[in-house]
């Protein structure tokens, strides 16, 4: 880890309250017209939308979305329905994914596909998604348009990548990377990236804010990965524990693999290979990853892309008040760790 990775571990949790009172007045009118936009006769629509998106506190997503948009000059509201669209596109592929993994829990509420049904969570789902791309036409911008279309294809790629690849102890540090930019990475970046589409950026601050948006879902996803073997249901919105019980193969597991070696290849080849989990096998896990220095050696990762992702924002002004706020949702990711 280099010196500017080792400074954001040593310091206190990050806040985001200063971007977060900066884009009040903005995310006040996309929450607005995301509750308005996910209405329906059909009350069980926005019955069990309002379950999942009532539970997002920060709305990351959307709040990447104005942010971009506002520190590339934008003065009119043309980013909001883009960020109404980015987080029905992220709600959606939750709720999909809370079927395909069988979660229990989600942003600290018990996950809708066990109150609703699986059928019901993937059709609201696909209801969310048709909602999405309304906005995005009505936002009146093609290149727009086509980052959050690409996006949504590159997300549900990286979902069924991950499915073919799931319980593979072999699975390399390249291919987990490729798995997780598609995955989570990708919205973030589409969600930065058309932001600054929407405020008229050049191609150059574009760049830098779709660079930035991906590098800092990069560490977002890392810092999960890692404390899902240390973490708390209370902090993390889901049970700790549930990659390791669904046999995931994420970058603390892969790497204590590794480093345990032969000693402990037969327990990794029955809890993860084979899914065949007893009383205390996530708690030795979770003992294997920390003494192996697995779960550091993610989180060190995870700041060395915070890092990358604030050296993108040198496109813009020191004295652009959102410049610092976004620097500061970059050290948020990874201050999670702490």
């Amino acid at each position: 880890m280099d010196a500017a990775s080792a400074a954001i571990s040593r310091e206190k949790p990050a806040s985001i309250d200063g971007l977060l009172e900066l884009a009040r007045p903005d995310m006040d009118k996309v929450d607005a017209l995301i509750r308005d936009r996910m209405q329906s006769p059909v009350s069980v629509i926005p019955a069990l939308a309002e379950h999942l998106i009532g539970g997002s506190a920060k709305r990351l997503r959307p709040l990447l979305t104005i942010a971009a948009a506002r520190v590339s000059g934008a003065q009119d509201d043309a980013c909001l329905k883009l960020a109404a669209a980015v987080e029905f596109i992220h709600t959606a592929t939750l709720l999909h994914d809370d079927v395909v993994d069988s979660s229990q829990l989600r942003r600290g509420k018990v996950a809708a596909h066990l109150i609703w049904g699986a059928p019901a969570s993937v059709l609201v789902g696909d209801f969310l998604f048709a909602r999405a791309f309304e906005l995005m036409v009505e936002a009146g911008s093609m290149q727009a348009l086509e980052i959050l279309a690409r996006a949504s294809r590159v997300i549900a790629e990286g979902e069924v990548l991950q499915l073919t690849r799931a319980h593979d102890l072999n699975l390399g540090q390249d291919l987990y990377l490729e798995i997780i930019t598609a995955k989570t990475a990708e919205l973030f970046a589409a969600a930065a990236e058309a932001g600054a589409v929407s405020a008229g950026a050049s191609p150059a601050r574009r760049k830098a804010l779709r660079r930035f948006g991906q590098d800092l879902g990069l560490a977002f996803q890392l810092v999960d990965d890692a404390l899902d073997y240390s973490g708390t249901s209370k902090g993390l919105g889901k049970n700790p524990g549930d990659d390791f019980r669904e046999g995931k193969a994420t970058l603390p597991l892969l790497l204590a693999i590794a480093r345990t070696g032969p000693a402990e290849a037969a327990f990794w080849q029955r809890t993860v290979d084979r899914l065949d989990q007893q009383d205390g096998d996530f708690e030795r896990a979770s003992g294997l990853i920390a003494s192996s220095g697995a779960d550091d050696a993610t989180l060190d990762l995870a700041s060395d892309y915070a890092v990358a992702a604030k050296t993108q924002l040198a496109e813009f002004a020191a004295n652009n008040s959102w410049r610092p706020a976004l620097e500061d949702l970059a050290d948020f990711a990874v201050s999670r760790r702490m």
